[in-house]
């Protein structure tokens, strides 16, 4: 049998940094090794949503050449990252007549249940982003987790639909137009970082992801080994930059550095150096009391958990979660925030990075990338499918991603990279 090599590409398109992780799968191994890394600086977003289209693409542009350079790899289709607080879940159920007795369920039986779920009403600006399945029922038998090749007349499914509103979803599309830049699937970033940062077992047992991002937190519950709940929070780690700024009475970059440098979840991390931090930037020298900076840390990660611990409240699984919390995202780099999160959420804590990785593992092993990785990953589960299918990569798309992407990208805009 001839060998395949795949490349696979993950387009994580943030508020602040739009990054790319480029990826090479050979089997028999199975291992993904990374190839390409790069990331920008974006001033196109603002809290996750597009709101300047040619900063956008200038970003997504700037990143994927930059992979392009490092992996020997021309990039003309990636899975891209959404995000914003305007992305909603929710539970919906499906029900078909499969045939008649003893008619063996197929994979066009699961897809058409499947797609009568989809049948929600929704307003005319929503549009649903992907239907995740928990459970099937066959006949009356409940929780079936796959019914494929089973016998019965009746199937229904319990599954979790994700929406978007359709402005900033089409937004996303023509940053990615603009470029010329296929998108495989189109998936929540804490929903492709949990791909690339939680383990089987914890989904198993019960966990909770917090993507902290810039200006967004990504709130994902798993139960079971199914996706329960979504939430996307309009607050991330720029929040505590602008009230160190406010309150140190200093300058944005100055209070980035601050927080970078010096700001801990935890005044117990101190350890008898708490009193006056110098900070230097260009020519001038900068001192801030720790006890300030602690105090308006605090008071902002306070916020942050009590509304990711209200989320869990909502569906029961305040402190029920063994699994506990795995947080990841640029603001997971504070120090000391599991321990902050362990008391907060009355759960087990740790920073998740993707592991198990080879190639230029090593660039991406931090907690930022995370989604970036699961894209990546998302990305080779979808080409993979597509040669099992006989479909090219531009081909139908499953999992709920979005599939009419690649139609409509029609050369509106101009191609960016030369």
């Amino acid at each position: 049998m001839q060998e395949i090599s795949r490349y696979a590409v993950g387009l994580d398109v943030g508020t602040s940094t739009t990054r790319v992780v480029v990826g090479h799968l050979e089997d028999p191994t199975g291992k993904p090794t990374i190839i390409g890394v790069s990331n920008e600086p974006n001033t196109g977003l603002r809290k996750g949503v597009v709101v300047n289209l040619v900063n956008a693409a200038q970003s997504v542009d700037k990143a994927l050449e930059a992979a392009e350079r490092m992996s020997g790899h021309q990039i003309n289709t990636a899975s891209v990252s959404i995000n914003g607080s305007h992305i909603v879940g929710m539970s919906s159920k499906g029900v078909i007549a499969v045939g008649a007795t003893g008619h063996e369920i197929n994979d066009e039986d699961i897809a058409r249940v499947e797609d009568a779920a989809t049948v929600v009403q929704l307003p005319v600006n929503r549009e649903i982003l992907e239907v995740t399945p928990r459970s099937y029922q066959l006949d009356g038998q409940e929780n079936i987790k796959d019914p494929l090749g089973m016998t019965g007349v009746r199937l229904e499914v319990d599954a979790h639909v994700i929406t978007a509103l359709g402005p900033h979803l089409k937004n996303l599309e023509k940053t990615c137009e603009m470029t010329e830049t296929v998108a495989n699937n189109i998936i929540l970033s804490g929903l492709a970082a949990s791909t690339a940062v939680l383990s089987d077992q914890q989904k198993e047992n019960g966990v909770v992801l917090l993507d902290i991002g810039a200006s967004t937190t990504n709130i994902v519950v798993f139960e079971e080994g199914d996706l329960q709940h979504v939430a996307v929070l309009p607050i991330g780690g720029n929040n505590i930059t602008n009230d160190l700024a406010i309150g140190l009475r200093t300058e944005l970059d100055v209070a980035e550095k601050v927080k970078l440098e010096h700001a801990v979840a935890h005044s117990d991390l101190r350890r008898g150096k708490a009193g006056i931090v110098e900070v230097k930037m260009d020519k001038s020298t900068f001192e801030f009391n720790t006890d300030d900076i602690d105090m308006i840390v605090d008071a902002r990660l306070e916020e942050i958990f009590e509304l990711a611990n209200k989320e869990l409240k909502s569906i029961g699984r305040a402190a029920k979660l063994p699994g506990g919390v795995v947080i990841c995202g640029g603001s997971a780099n504070l120090k000391g925030i599991a321990d902050y999160a362990r008391e907060a959420l009355k759960l087990s804590a740790r920073v998740g990075k993707p592991q198990h990785m080879g190639g230029m593992a090593d660039q991406v092993n931090s907690p930022e990338f995370a989604t970036a990785v699961g894209l990546m990953m998302s990305d080779l589960a979808t080409e993979s499918k597509a040669n099992m299918s006989g479909k090219g990569r531009g081909g139908e798309k499953s999992e709920g991603m979005i599939q009419k992407l690649t139609q409509r990208l029609s050369g509106v805009f101009g191609k960016i990279r030369s």
